[in-house]
C-alpha cells in the first residue's frame, strides 16, 4: 500500500513531553513530503492552540476540537458545532449533574473558554491563550465541551443526559470530552480523505489515547505510540516507540 497522508495525534505522539517536537521527527516528515505524502494533525486541542505548537511543521490537514473541525490548506472542509442554544443547555445539564462549581472548557471555532479555579497556564505554559468565564447565560456557538468528573456515576450519568454527543475520557486524568456525536476523529478522517481524493486504506494514523482508537481502526495503518494506553495498544496494526524515543522518526526511517 502506497500511503498518501499520514496523520498524527498531538500530545503523547507528535510531541513530546516538554511539548516540543523532535528534530528528527521533523526532518523524517520533511522526508515524507518530498515523497508526495500530506502531513496532518489530529487532536482534542482547539484549533488556535494547535497551531502555536506547528510554526516549523505548517501541516496540510488539520483535524481539531477532536474531530468537530477540520481544515485543509488553509481552508475549513467539516465543521459538527452546538448551537448556542444547545451550549447553554449543555453546560446547565453539566452542573445539574456534576455540581455547580464543576470545572468545564468551551471550544469554539475561535476561542478556548474555561472556568478554571486555578489557572492552569502556571503549571503548564501550553495551555495558550484562553478566556476566562463563570459561564452564566454562555450561549455562543461551540464545537466541544470538556468537563471534569471525578465520579464514575456522574460520567455515566451525563453521558446519558447528554445522549445525542460523543463522549470520550481522557486517560490522564478526569476530564470527558463532548462532541456531537458524528464529531470523532475517524468521522473526521473520513471527511477529510473525501476533500483530499484518497481513501482511509490510504492514511496511516499515529495516536495513544482513547480518543485515537476509532481513528488508528478506520485508517490503512494504525500505529500505537510505546506510551499508548493498553486499550490502544491492542487495537493497533502496530506499536512503535514513545514520544519521548524517537519512536515516530525511527519508524519513519524503516518504512521509508
Amino acid at each position: 500500500m502506497i500511503y498518501r497522508l499520514m496523520l498524527f495525534d498531538l500530545d503523547g505522539t507528535l510531541l513530546c513531553s516538554d511539548k516540543t517536537i523532535h528534530k528528527e521527527t521533523l526532518e523524517a516528515l520533511q522526508k515524507c513530503r518530498e515523497k508526495g505524502i500530506l502531513i496532518g494533525v489530529s487532536t482534542s486541542r482547539g484549533e488556535q492552540n494547535t497551531l502555536s505548537f506547528l510554526d516549523e511543521l505548517q501541516p496540510d490537514l488539520l483535524i481539531v476540537s477532536g474531530g468537530a473541525l477540520v481544515k485543509f490548506k488553509g481552508e475549513y472542509v467539516y465543521r459538527a458545532e452546538f448551537s448556542g442554544e444547545e451550549t447553554c443547555r449543555m453546560i446547565q445539564t453539566a452542573r445539574n449533574v456534576c455540581g455547580p462549581d464543576c470545572q468545564i472548557t468551551i471550544d469554539t471555532v475561535s476561542t478556548h473558554y474555561w472556568n478554571y479555579r486555578t489557572d492552569p497556564k502556571n503549571n503548564d505554559k501550553s495551555w495558550g491563550e484562553s478566556v476566562y468565564t463563570d459561564f452564566q447565560d454562555f450561549q455562543e456557538s461551540s464545537l466541544k465541551m470538556c468537563v471534569e468528573i471525578f465520579e464514575d456515576h456522574k460520567a455515566a450519568q451525563l453521558q446519558e443526559q447528554l445522549g445525542e454527543c460523543d463522549c470520550v475520557r481522557f486517560s490522564d486524568g478526569y476530564w470527558y470530552k463532548f462532541t456531537k456525536r458524528e464529531a470523532t476523529k475517524e468521522r473526521a478522517v473520513l471527511a477529510a480523505c473525501s476533500v483530499c481524493g484518497i481513501r482511509p486504506e490510504q492514511v496511516m494514523a499515529f495516536g495513544d489515547d482513547y480518543a485515537d482508537m476509532g481513528m488508528l481502526k478506520i485508517c490503512g495503518m494504525g500505529i500505537a505510540m510505546g506510551n499508548a494506553i493498553d486499550e490502544v495498544k491492542r487495537e493497533a496494526d502496530f506499536v512503535i516507540g514513545t514520544n519521548d524515543e524517537d519512536g515516530i522518526a525511527k519508524y519513519l526511517a524503516e518504512v521509508l
